[in-house]
């Protein structure tokens, strides 16, 4: 037509999907309508079990063919029928990161996985081997290339994952959650080759994430699945975040929303602007930390190998009853092993190691006798029994107490899970699974790899509240993440590790201030001491500039 452009078909679009697990009480998705435009940036946002993955996985014809189940309407990626075609045709035009990235590595060998799905499509060795290349600079994981992903730490696993699929030059990049192992500056890196991708070779991305601080300031259009609202809606970043539950906003957006902003900033840049003239630079000092009381973990001079490889060198640390340490530190700096090594399932090389009240150089796990609860990154791993309500049943009788089962799940809002098998559950809802499995013990000190993993706003929210009424009750908790938001929240210590040893220890003011990596959206915002959206708000109410 002359003089006119014709409007380009949708990459991707929902008809009124409806579909329901087997044997599932309830529609995990209800009357969806969704188109995705080629080159376009798609955030899903809400609450975990809101049926975020499961929208995704129609994209790649997971759903229905491997999960089976009633499905209704209709989904079209590239002008193909997912009901016709199934997850191995479609897997040329869609790329697929799940939440586990180590559910879908299946080779020995890094630069062998990048290979692997190309070879599956027939890929001639030549274009093979320039793609597996340029996937691993994109990724910046060239360093990799010959190690075993099971050697690998979690992030170091997403970023291999994320490789893979990118050497199949996808139509439409699809990720679940992929920055939920990863520390600030894989996160970063993740991002930056996600806008790229987008921006430069204009691949349409579709991410579901619950930090929504990463990426929403990216975005074209945000899905909403509900609960975020109290409805379901799609609109642009703009839009959405003047309808969501403030809980789910990144800090300088709902310090926007707080202060009456008409178009609230979306990231820490926008931040910047939009609160130029907001003065509080007079502030106190730092806080004194919190007295711990007898001391339930100490280490000596600890140091600790694995594969020849040192990974904890000179380890000196003691943990007292009532303290919350957030151990903190990129991707492989040792937070895991020392998690492992208090909780006695890791071998110390030299030094000393007591936890609560025993020398672990000379015993083992079962000689802490329940007082240690670990939650490991892989939360599976903890559950072996058929329904959630036997896990924790056998847990309470293997440790002697006396814990109301029930009463745990309605802490941990799982008591309409009670029934299922904990692997049936959503990522979020089997780490609030195997947290609550751990609790019913009562253990005197709770080790924590990573339990924000799959968890959205409002549940982390949630289980900063439980861990803060833990540490009242005199529970000792150690806990690995790279959530800086939380530990500003909630924690009352901050251990920073870096190439195996201890580089910073204090509280979170004095740890995660003046950071070009951990400081949280606030303090990149206004510098000095100020970490969370209270401060500010406190600071001003102290000034009078609001009521």
């Amino acid at each position: 037509m002359t003089g006119t452009r014709q409007a380009q078909a949708p990459l991707a679009e929902f008809v009124e999907v409806a579909y329901r697990y087997p044997d599932a009480a309830s529609n995990a998705l209800e009357g969806e309508n969704w188109l995705i435009e080629p080159g376009s940036f798609s955030l899903v946002v809400g609450r975990s079990g809101s049926g975020k993955s499961s929208l995704l996985r129609c994209l790649n014809g997971l759903v229905p063919h491997f999960s089976g189940g009633a499905f209704g309407g209709s989904v079209r990626v590239d002008g193909i029928n997912t009901r016709v075609v199934g997850p191995r045709e479609l897997s040329r035009a869609v790329a697929f990161i799940f939440q586990d990235p180590e559910s879908q590595l299946v080779t020995d060998r890094v630069d062998d996985e990048l290979a692997f799905g190309l070879e599956q499509h027939g890929i001639d060795r030549v274009t093979m081997a320039k793609r597996v290349e340029e996937s691993l600079d994109y990724l910046g994981i060239e360093q990799l290339r010959h190690r075993r992903p099971s050697e690998l730490s979690g992030g170091e696993r997403q970023r291999v994952a994320i490789a893979a699929a990118l050497a199949m030059h996808p139509k439409l990049f699809v990720l679940d959650e992929p920055t939920s192992q990863l520390d600030p500056w894989g996160a970063e890196d993740v991002i930056s080759v996600l806008t790229r991708m987008n921006d430069d070779l204009g691949m349409t991305v579709v991410v579901a994430e619950h930090r929504l601080e990463r990426l929403l300031g990216s975005a074209d259009l945000v899905k909403a699945m509900g609960h975020c609202s109290g409805e379901s809606f799609t609109g642009t970043p703009e839009e959405a975040v003047l309808r969501f539950d403030p809980v789910a906003l990144p800090p300088v957006t709902r310090l926007g929303r707080a202060l009456g902003v008409l178009a609230p900033p979306l990231s820490v840049k926008e931040g910047r602007a939009a609160f130029r003239d907001l003065s509080i630079n007079e502030e106190s000092g730092d806080p004194p930390m919190d007295s711990a009381g007898d001391a339930v973990v100490s280490m000596t001079g600890v140091r600790v190998e694995l594969g020849g490889q040192t990974i904890l060198s000179g380890m000196s640390l003691n943990v007292g009853e009532g303290e919350l340490v957030a151990l903190m530190g990129r991707n492989g700096s040792g937070k895991t092993t020392l998690l492992r090594t208090v909780a006695g399932l890791q071998q110390v090389e030299e030094g000393g190691v007591t936890t609560c009240g025993v020398d672990m150089r000379m015993s083992g796990p079962a000689d802490l006798d329940g007082a240690v609860g670990y939650v490991p990154q892989q939360a599976t791993t903890l559950f072996f029994k058929e329904r959630l309500i036997d896990e924790l049943a056998f847990t309470a009788e293997a440790r002697g107490t006396s814990a109301d089962i029930h009463d745990v799940l309605r802490q941990f809002e799982l008591e309409g899970k009670a029934a299922s098998h904990p692997l049936d559950l959503s990522c979020g809802e089997r780490e609030r699974a195997a947290l609550a499995t751990v609790m019913v013990g009562r253990p005197r000190l709770l080790l924590l790899d990573e339990p924000t993993r799959g968890m959205d706003a409002w549940k982390k929210a949630d289980l900063a509240a439980h861990l803060e009424w833990l540490r009242t009750q005199g529970v000792a908790i150690m806990l690995a993440t790279h959530d800086v938001e939380l530990v500003a929240q909630c924690a009352t210590r901050v251990v920073m590790l870096g190439n195996g040893r201890v580089i910073a220890d204090g509280c979170p003011r004095a740890v995660l201030t003046d950071s070009l990596t951990y400081a949280t959206q606030i303090n990149k915002v206004f510098g000095g001491r100020w970490l969370t959206v209270e401060d500010v708000m406190n600071r001003l109410r102290e000034i009078g500039a609001v009521s």
